[in-house]
């Protein structure tokens, strides 16, 4: 028997509003949750079109003469392991072995409306695909657990010289992957306790007259302790490297993780938690040190530093739901182009009063040396107003869109509507 998909109803009205607009097809995502029982989706988003990208109105089936089930299926397939493939690079977290690996694509025929849903498993290339049931359910954006909090980091990363094929980018993975580690070993109290980790997440809460456990809308404050170094059980890992500089990030995170509410485990909420905090600390990371190789940092002195702003994490509402989906703000940009940017990503109408910017400001410090031997908890002190900072612009970089499922914990879920 195939997964079950439960979708929002209103997901079903904006696929049925879809024009191909002259277009052999129109492709998008589809945001939601897998659990073990079912997997839920509260929205639909057309992937939007690159600037480039020019299409013959007066031949829009050219791409497509022989559109069939075979095509779509082998298509669908493509699409659903290229972009888990490249997904997968990015992250600071892997997955459990409970967790489900299916990943599902979404078929509907422009003229005759027939859906054809079919379920994928990323982990394995070589699989074929599964029928899915496709079910419309009223009300789904309602039905969520927010879990909110606040993390302060102090990441230090030494900068290697040992390799020239060790790039910047390897050298923040791996400071990163170390840092994740305390992460993922940390203690999580949501609302002040250290609950089981099987435990109903809903365990003591209120129930309404019929029984049920009041659960739409309700919120959690997740905290987070991490060990120090020093007070480990184990024999310190610290060595002397030489370095040609370092990067220290500094600044306080804020987390924000969503739960459906049918029989939530404390163990699923820690791990939303978690993987919120290690995907939007590798997003903006990846973003200003993009931008940075691609300017060229001019050449330093020796011991000269170098601040920058990391961009600021900005949060909006699934129209009719509670359920919180997130971009990030840079420098200048005002908050008409923020929601501008959203309404191209989301394809939905988003106003400015409902954007949510959660952070002061955070701040990278770059620092050259000249083979200057660093030790891994080495600390720097932060100014309290950063000397430069870097404007970053992702509104061409179609990748970062990763970003919306950061909150809701979905990812390479397609649709594709197409003419016959």
């Amino acid at each position: 028997m195939g997964r079950t998909y439960i979708v929002e109803e209103t997901v079903g009205q904006y696929l049925s509003n879809i024009s191909l607009q002259g277009k052999a097809f129109v492709s998008g995502l589809l945001i939601g949750q897998c659990s073990s029982q079912k997997d839920y989706v509260i929205l639909a988003s057309r992937t939007p079109p690159k600037e480039e990208q020019n299409e013959n109105p007066k031949h829009p089936k050219a791409q497509l003469d022989n559109v069939d089930e075979e095509w779509a299926t082998e298509h669908a397939n493509q699409l659903i392991f290229a972009v888990e493939k490249s997904v997968c690079r990015k992250r600071l977290w892997n997955f459990t072995e409970e967790e489900v690996s299916e990943r599902v694509a979404l078929h509907i025929c422009s003229s005759t409306k027939k859906i054809v849903c079919r379920t994928y498993d990323v982990h394995d290339p070589k699989s074929s695909a599964r029928p899915a049931d496709w079910k419309y359910q009223n009300g789904l954006s309602a039905s969520w657990l927010s879990l909110e909090g606040t993390v302060h980091i102090n990441i230090h990363i030494p900068l290697s010289t040992t390799s020239i094929s060790y790039t910047l980018e390897k050298n923040m993975k791996n400071g990163l992957t170390r840092w994740a580690k305390q992460i993922e070993n940390g203690v999580y109290l949501i609302n002040g306790q250290v609950k089981d980790e099987d435990c109903d997440l809903l365990e003591g809460q209120k129930k309404s007259s019929r029984g049920n456990t009041q659960a739409s809308g309700h919120s959690f404050d997740v905290r987070v302790l991490t060990q120090l170094l020093l007070s480990s059980d184990h024999r310190s890992t610290a060595a002397v490297q030489i370095c040609s500089g370092s990067v220290n990030l500094k600044g306080a995170v804020k987390c924000r993780a969503y739960l459906h509410s049918s029989k939530p485990k404390v163990k699923d909420a820690v791990q939303a938690v978690k993987r919120d905090i290690l995907n939007t600390v590798a997003d903006r990371c990846e973003i200003l040190f993009e931008d940075l190789l691609l300017n060229e940092m001019p050449e330093k002195k020796d011991s000269e530093k170098e601040f920058h702003i990391l961009p600021h994490r900005v949060f909006v509402p699934i129209p009719g739901s509670a359920v919180m989906l997130c971009d990030y703000k840079f420098g200048d940009e005002s908050a008409e182009e923020i929601r501008d940017h959203f309404i191209e990503m989301l394809d939905h109408m988003i106003k400015i009063e409902d954007l949510e910017i959660a952070e002061d400001i955070n701040t990278a410090c770059v620092s050259s040396v000249n083979n200057e031997a660093l030790m891994d908890n080495t600390d720097e002190e932060q100014p309290k107003q950063p000397i430069k900072s870097t404007i970053l612009k992702i509104q061409q970089n179609i990748g970062v869109i990763a970003a919306f499922a950061v909150a809701v914990l979905a990812a390479g879920i397609s649709f594709h509507y197409f003419s016959d």
